[in-house]
């Protein structure tokens, strides 16, 4: 959640009756079954009788600046009936943009706003699993930013909630919704470079390193930091979190994997159909109690799928970004990869692809190649696809089955690195068999009266 101030109380649960049979079709017509769509990925479908392709959602959005006004303003075609922020500051900004919604600081009262149809939560990681698993069991749709969560064992909690409230779900993977995503995965299925056994995945700078502050200065006026904090430990205000450096922290965030590997292993996990590493081996600098490092590589192992080869995904962040992948230099003169992407290697060839482009390797060698006619259908958006889904139960690409497990995969990078070992890694047991010391990274312990 972000920064701003208002002069607005915390709005009371008044509700007319025709909101409330209104809100009362809603929760039947909702209902989501899973389906599988065109693209191999599980979705929701809602049944939605009778509803109106051109009824409005209400909706609550959970942030207001930043990344959740990205989301605002992709929403605002809905109606957007409540906000939330703990800086009133921001609050009374948006609150002047969205002169109908109701304003709150605290999310937990927002999602109790009786004519809430759905939410998007746009705050720091560890926000997201107890908003999202509150507005599931409240029976909400939920639009969640990435990653999904803030450890492995949230994650997969989310995924049952979901499941289980059958609700319309989708983690803010924007990247997802591009055409060249779509290209790319079509010619790896296609086979266009062979059986893909490896992948190199590299994004960002590091965000982290340091101590704990000790210094102490007042909480800016209109800023609930208790609110901020929410089930993390308490401690005192500091700049050194809000507003964005709180990715850098183990209480708050989970450093530049969490923050990037959502979109950029998204493209080889759709593209091959992973799901659960069996084996994930992270290194970097020293590990600080505090902080997350400012490099990692981590080595993971995912099983062969059917006719497809096991697969050894290596991650690459900060000062752990290597010169050069096979040959091929990183963001450097000659034939540079960039800065951010992955790399494909197949038994045919290799394939380069960033957010918006691909390059077929060695580029002699697929001189002529035609790719294979498009088959993945163009995005309608990524929000979009989320309010279509509400409303008419059409599935997403992105809900929190794949979503989930793709944040699993993500957050265990961190359990590695923090633990000190390689993990063997149980996924239907959600544990590492080899060592009990990521259990504690696996899992966390909530501040009283944020459990969720």
């Amino acid at each position: 959640m972000t920064r701003r101030k208002s002069t607005r109380q915390e709005s009371t649960r008044q509700q007319s009756s025709h909101t409330q049979s209104r809100r009362a079709f809603l929760r039947q017509s909702a209902a989501l079954a899973s389906l599988a769509t065109g693209y191999g990925l599980l979705g929701n479908r809602a049944t939605a009788e009778e509803r109106s392709p051109n009824e409005k959602l209400n909706i609550g959005v959970i942030g207001t600046a930043n990344q959740a006004r990205f989301s605002l303003d992709n929403l605002k075609g809905e109606n957007i009936v409540a906000l939330c922020d703990i800086d009133d500051l921001l609050l009374g900004k948006a609150g002047t943009d969205f002169p109908g919604a109701k304003t709150y600081n605290d999310f937990r009262k927002l999602l109790e706003q009786p004519d809430l149809d759905a939410v998007a939560i746009c705050t720091p990681d560890h926000i997201h699993a107890p908003a999202t698993v509150m507005a599931l069991r409240l029976g909400k749709h939920v639009y969640c930013e990435k990653p999904l969560t803030h450890t492995v064992a949230e994650a997969r909690l989310v995924a049952k909630e979901a499941a289980k409230a059958k609700r319309a779900t989708q983690m803010g993977t924007q990247i997802h919704a591009g055409d060249n995503y779509r290209r790319v995965v079509e010619m790896i299925q296609a086979g266009a470079i062979g059986k893909v056994a490896e992948v190199h995945t590299w994004a960002g700078a590091g965000l982290g390193g340091g101590d704990r502050p000790t210094d102490r200065p007042p909480v800016p006026s209109g800023l609930h930091w208790d609110l901020w904090l929410g089930p993390a430990p308490e401690r005192p205000y500091n700049p050194a979190y809000v507003p964005f450096k709180w990715r850098g922290w183990w209480d708050f965030g989970g450093g530049s994997v969490a923050d990037l590997a959502c979109h950029h292993m998204d493209l080889p996990f759709w593209a091959l159909g992973l799901r659960h590493p069996t084996s994930v081996a992270a290194q970097g600098p020293p590990v600080n109690a505090e902080t997350c490092p400012l490099g990692l590589e981590v080595r993971y192992e995912f099983p062969a799928r059917g006719q497809q080869p096991a697969v050894k995904l290596t991650w690459y962040s900060g000062e752990g970004i290597p010169k050069a992948i096979h040959g091929h230099t990183l963001g450097g003169p000659g034939n540079p990869l960039g800065t951010a992407g992955n790399l494909f290697v197949g038994d045919k060839g290799m394939m380069f692809a960033d957010y918006g482009s691909y390059r077929l390797l060695p580029e002699g060698d697929f001189a002529g190649y035609k790719p294979p006619e498009p088959s993945i259908p163009k995005s309608i958006g990524h929000h979009a696809e989320w309010i279509k889904a509400c409303k008419e139960g059409s599935p997403t690409t992105c809900n929190f089955d794949y979503a989930g497990a793709l944040t699993e995969a993500v957050l265990l990078a961190n359990v590695s690195y923090r633990s000190g070992k390689p993990l063997a890694w149980d996924a239907a047991e959600l544990r590492a068999t080899n060592t009990a010391d990521a259990e504690r990274f696996i899992h966390k312990q909530y501040r009283q009266g944020w459990a969720i």
